[in-house]
């Protein structure tokens, strides 16, 4: 059995039994148990520690675990509306707000209760990441000399080559600093390169998470639409123009939520606007390691072929691997990277050194290739499998672009269908979905929504999940 689900029955089992035992008194020992249930030790200590961490039993070092005893009502009452005048004096001034939205980030991180077919994940199923090549790179990291040790600020001097060779160009290690995931990259470059109060130019829709970092920032999202082909040159010049900004972020490749790359006759004219404006493109390279198995060559990053340091580039080892495998890189050339560099030993000081050293004998093992390889013909087969269902099931949803990489699909709902109706109705028939209105800054063309293939488990579980939200439209009124 699944050691998971072994933790979890064996919580259970002994949740039921508490009440076996006063408060206080003292549970049976860790080798009665794993003779009792016929477990692990380590299943046993987990599941303990899962009691201990809902307040359910204590655990003492040499002494064995034993019931908690019940709270006093007294301890639990305060008055804390002492804080909404703290938090909130004055706040209409803050050209940085303290108050901040992470629904949009949240939306993709927020485990669906159980039984509901997970159609709004951002990160693979744990059955597609690749974790025993993970364990067993953080096994050999853990032997390395120094692994344990202060790394330097900017990161392991290997992990940066490794990064500076899959931008490519004339990327060097030197122009590369270690970041802990693709948002504390994103996070690092907007506040180095817009003062609160600017304008931030942004493909409309967007990614919400960065989104968010920009509003937290004080900065001003402006929107400038894509097609399929990528943001829209022409309409990116006329915003540099209308509001003076010197920042736009992007994701050229396999765009979220669009699913667009941009189109090689785009890629120099965009550079070229950015660099006439005296602006600064933030490329967040965010799935490259997520391409499908019939995509073909892919383009180069926009940093590969940028000579002028206009280009501040993200890439991250996360989505292909773990949510928690928070692992990426900022690149960039010229003064700029002396300030990402300083904000991010300001921020953060530098990323563990065991998850560096861990990323280095990952990338380093024969298991990388194989496992890129392996998800990538595993994500084109449930891209086909969900685009499939949905033609048959629904084929009133409109699926403009089927994308070649990433992991989910972009629709556009038909008039007048509401999103959140639909949303609320979709979770009631047992599956999560995404409204498309967090992806838009300003207000949005028409409703969408975006499913992902990724976060389930199978083939099986996408044509159900395709059932259910049939059901669920079926239920609109």
């Amino acid at each position: 059995m699944h050691e998971r689900s072994s933790v979890d029955e064996l919580a259970e089992q002994l949740r039921r039994e508490l009440d076996r035992y006063s408060p206080g008194g003292k549970l049976p020992s860790s080798r009665v148990l794993v003779d009792r249930f016929r477990v692990s030790p380590v299943t046993v200590s987990r599941a303990l520690a899962q009691l201990a961490a809902e307040g359910l039993v204590v655990t003492r070092p040499g002494a064995g675990a034993f019931r908690a005893r019940a709270r006093s009502a007294a301890t639990a009452t305060g008055d804390t509306s002492w804080q909404e005048v703290a938090l909130s004096a004055d706040g209409a001034a803050d050209l940085v707000p303290r108050s901040v939205d992470a629904s949009g980030v949240l939306v993709s991180l927020a485990a669906p209760p159980p039984g509901v077919i997970e159609f709004n994940g951002g990160y693979l199923h744990p059955s597609l990441q690749p974790e025993r090549a993970m364990s067993a790179a953080l096994a050999r990291a853990g032997r390395r000399p120094g692994a344990w040790g202060r790394p330097p600020t900017e990161g392991l001097p290997d992990l940066r080559e490794w990064f500076a060779r899959t931008i490519g160009g004339a990327v060097t290690a030197a122009e590369v600093l270690i970041t802990a995931g693709g948002q504390s990259a994103l996070t690092t470059a907007l506040r180095a390169l817009a003062p609160p109060g600017a304008p931030v130019l942004v493909e409309s829709p967007t990614y919400p998470g960065m989104l968010a970092i920009a509003r937290s920032a004080g900065l001003r999202p402006v929107p400038v639409p894509v097609d399929p082909d990528g943001v829209r040159p022409e309409l990116l010049a006329d915003a540099f123009r209308a509001t003076g900004a010197r920042v736009f972020v992007c994701q050229p490749l396999f765009q979220n939520p669009t699913g667009a790359v941009l189109a090689p006759e785009r890629r120099g004219e965009v550079l070229r606007i950015a660099r006439e404006a005296g602006a600064f493109v933030v490329e967040d390279d965010f799935v490259r390691r997520l391409v499908h198995e019939d995509a073909g060559p892919l383009p180069r990053p926009l940093a590969a072929d940028d000579p002028d340091g206009v280009v501040v580039h993200v890439s991250s080892l996360t989505k292909a691997t773990s949510p928690s495998f928070r692992v990426s890189a900022l690149a960039a050339r010229g003064p700029v990277l002396q300030r990402l560099r300083a904000i991010q030993i300001v921020d953060t000081f530098f990323v563990p050194r065991p998850l560096q050293e861990a990323a280095l004998e990952l990338v380093g093992s024969p298991a990388w290739p194989r496992h890129l390889r392996s998800i990538a013909a595993e994500l084109k087969a449930r891209r086909d499998t969900m685009t499939t269902a949905l033609r048959l099931e629904l084929p009133e949803l409109s699926l403009p672009h089927v994308p070649s990489g990433g992991y989910h699909l972009w629709l556009r709902l038909p008039d007048g269908t509401a999103e959140t109706a639909l949303t609320t109705a979709a979770l009631r028939a047992g599956v999560a979905i995404t409204p498309g209105r967090p992806y838009f800054s300003a207000e949005p063309p028409a409703g969408h929504l975006r499913l992902s293939f990724a976060a389930v488990a199978g083939p099986q579980e996408i044509q159900e999940g395709v059932r259910r939200l049939r059901t669920a439209c079926e239920q609109m009124p």
